[in-house]
């Protein structure tokens, strides 16, 4: 009974290591006060140049998948699974290490359905690679990728604890970005361009 709690806390403590931070303090930059502010890899990407944005996205990714995974080899349930999941999300979005104030959780949520339902990221990955290309912006697709994930759980018939694990994750990260939904709305939502 306490392997579970131990692995959510573990989960939410390693969703607050800030990738994207570190990342832009061992550059001499503080990305919280650069570009749009966040501490993802789009404003890494950003502000910093693509390959540190793909550390950023890397280790954004690797803080949701390796919890999920750790409670799947150590036989836990899908209810350890999906709260470890869970912690590691709201880890990178409400960071103790940052005060509270982290990012939008897009990478991480990725992370946590690679291992959660495999097959099913590649779904989700996919629309959002054809609404990028197509859109040219990242918030778009990442809205895309967020409202279409519990859909594809469901669909997919994976277990009842992660489709609603993705439905609480894709209401977190559409809140997360209210701004951009208002941009959009208004015409105002800038392209997705790689500092050169």
């Amino acid at each position: 009974m306490a392997a579970p709690i131990i692995l959510t806390l573990l989960s939410y403590l390693l969703g607050s290591i800030p990738a994207g931070f570190l990342v832009g303090s061992s550059a001499g930059v503080d990305v919280r006060s650069a570009g749009s502010g966040n501490i993802g890899a789009t404003n890494v990407a950003r502000t910093l140049g693509w390959k540190k944005g793909l550390v950023t996205l890397f280790a954004d990714v690797a803080k949701g998948f390796l919890p999920v995974l750790a409670a799947h080899l150590l036989d836990l349930g899908n209810a350890a699974a999906a709260a470890a999941g869970l912690a590691a999300f709201a880890g990178h979005l409400y960071p103790v290490f940052l005060r509270f104030k982290g990012g939008k959780g897009v990478a991480t949520a990725a992370g946590v359905y690679l291992a959660a339902m495999p097959l099913g990221i590649l779904v989700v990955v996919g629309v959002f690679v054809l609404v990028m290309l197509a859109a040219r912006r990242v918030s778009l697709a990442s809205l895309s990728a967020a409202v279409l994930a519990p859909v594809v759980a469901w669909a997919l018939s994976y277990p009842e604890e992660v489709a609603w694990m993705s439905l609480v994750i894709g209401i977190l990260v559409v809140l997360r970005h209210r701004d951009n939904i208002r941009r959009l709305m208004a015409g105002e939502e800038p392209r997705f361009n790689l500092r050169r």
